[in-house]
């Protein structure tokens, strides 16, 4: 049973993807990421030593009640940095907890996936920034949900007109994806969802479940999954039904959350009615 301030691999697994996931703090010093450079899904970087800014980016203060802000610490092992870090926390009102094992634990955990920290974007003012092409459907809004569930929690999106995409992106400095000519897009039959899940390290059973709608949906290739087509739809509605792209990728986010949770507990589940009907 793990100590009442800290969270096991397989616990933290079942969180991540989820909106109920903790923030995810990595302390590792220098020496120790180089070594080893990945990142669990959806964890920054921070040194062990700065705790008042570190608390600042929980938007945290000293003094605040606790439970205000839950995060989770990982080092190397899961022990000195790790722990020391979160009685700290703890003290100061920030409900802290530390992974058991630290990142060599979550590595040693089978499919659990971890991000190279080469694939990620350089980041402007603390967090990712992408550019793609404004009125969003289905790429451009399953590929945001994807980085901030399992890359960067913080990532910024900017949409504008299609001609714009490139020239945006190179004056100020932010990623454009899901366009012609650029890295994060299409390669062959698979959709720029799929590029991503490639390059992040993402490869899981529930999120290629998921990809093949996704692909399915954006390809005009239903055959790929009987969801498809209701994906399809339903981006669709969204679509018509807002013209601030920001405001439709918030709403989108909580779509993507049910398929995800579909795809990592309920694709066995049928429905009809009567309840009791027998085949």
């Amino acid at each position: 049973m793990p100590a009442p301030n800290a969270t096991t691999p397989s616990q933290l697994l079942r969180l991540i993807g989820t909106p109920d996931c903790p923030q995810i703090v990595d302390i590792s010093i220098d020496p120790d990421f180089n070594d080893d450079p990945f990142f669990i899904p959806g964890a920054f970087r921070h040194p062990h030593t700065e705790i008042d800014s570190l608390k600042a980016r929980l938007g945290t203060e000293l003094g605040a009640e606790l439970g205000a802000e839950r995060c989770i610490i990982a080092c190397q092992k899961g022990i000195k940095l790790s722990q020391g870090l979160t009685a700290w926390l703890r003290h100061d009102g920030i409900d802290a907890q530390y992974l058991e094992g630290g990142n060599y634990g979550w590595r040693d955990m089978p499919l659990a996936p971890r991000v190279p920290a080469a694939a990620l974007p350089n980041k402007i003012a603390g967090s990712t920034l992408w550019v793609t092409r404004q009125r969003p459907k289905i790429d451009r809004i399953a590929c945001p949900w994807l980085i901030r569930r399992f890359v960067d929690p913080s990532a910024r999106f900017l949409f504008v007109s299609a001609a714009e995409v490139e020239g945006v992106a190179a004056r100020y400095n932010a990623t454009p994806f899901d366009v012609e000519g650029v890295f994060w897009s299409h390669r062959g039959p698979l959709c720029t969802f799929d590029t991503m899940l490639d390059e992040f390290g993402l490869r899981t059973p529930p999120l290629d479940a998921l990809s093949k709608v996704v692909r399915g949906a954006d390809t005009n290739s239903h055959g790929l999954a009987p969801e498809a087509a209701g994906l399809l739809a339903i981006s669709v509605g969204l679509s018509r039904q807002y013209k601030n792209d920001i405001a439709q990728l918030e709403a989108g986010m909580a779509l993507y959350d049910a398929l995800f949770r579909w795809a990592r507990d309920g694709q066995d589940e049928s429905h009809d009615w009567p309840a009791d009907r027998r085949s």
